[in-house]
């Protein structure tokens, strides 16, 4: 990847980690380059701990 191609990956990838509490984030690699990125969020509900 080109200098200038990982800027903007890691760029997009930082702005979802300061977002996400709980979940995954997925990079999608195709012939060598980040085509994709996928977040993956998962919402804890207070009111479940009662259960």
């Amino acid at each position: 990847m080109k200098p200038s191609e990982w800027q903007e990956v890691s760029q997009h990838v930082e702005q979802m980690l300061e977002s996400l509490n709980f979940g995954s984030i997925t990079l999608v690699i195709q012939d060598g380059k980040v085509i994709q990125i996928e977040k993956n969020e998962k919402v804890r509900l207070q009111s479940n701990k009662t259960r």
